[in-house]
Parts: C-alpha cells; structure tokens; sequence
C-alpha cells in the first residue's frame, strides 16, 4: 500500500472540488428525471423522433405509444418517448448480431 501525502491547502481544495462535482451530477440527475415527466405536443415528438405525423398516428394506433388528449390537442409523456427509443434501438441492435 503506498501512501502519498499532500498538503492541508490542496486537499482542502479537492474535497471542495469533488463537491462542486457531486452537486452538479445530481443537479444534472434531477434534470434528467423532471425532463421524463414533462409532456410533449405531437410537432415536438415528431421534430424530435425526426418522423411525420402520420408515422406518430401508427405509433399510437399499434399501442406502441400512449397518449393522452385534450380537445383536438395530443400530448406525449416524455418518458414514454424514451422508452419507444429504447425499445426500437434495442430491436435493431439485436436484429445485427
């Protein structure tokens, strides 16, 4: 076992930056999950997923994506676009093997 041995100054000075670091992973962490209960219009999925509306309409026709409607208005949990993500690049990769 070897023992390195620094000065108080720049240890402190780590520990301040390995909390900076700390901080922003969770900052960065709780973004993320708040970003999964956001709702999204059928123009942002579709500019999102790079797909037309009618290909959104397939996506919720096959079950494949739930929705929820208000008045004329559909409305995406962003979680859920994530998972059709998943689900569809998990597919592809495991129809190249």
């Amino acid at each position: 076992m070897k023992v390195v041995a620094v000065e108080e100054q720049t240890f402190q000075l780590v520990c301040r930056r390995f909390s900076t670091f700390a901080n922003q992973v969770k900052s960065i962490c709780m973004e993320s999950s708040r970003k999964s209960e956001e709702w999204l219009s059928s123009r942002e999925v579709c500019a999102l997923l790079g797909i037309s509306l009618r290909s959104l309409q397939n996506y919720r026709d096959s079950g494949k994506l739930g929705y929820s409607q208000i008045g004329n208005k559909m409305y995406y949990k962003a979680a859920d676009i994530e998972r059709l993500v998943t689900a569809y690049t998990g597919n592809k990769k495991s129809n190249h093997k």
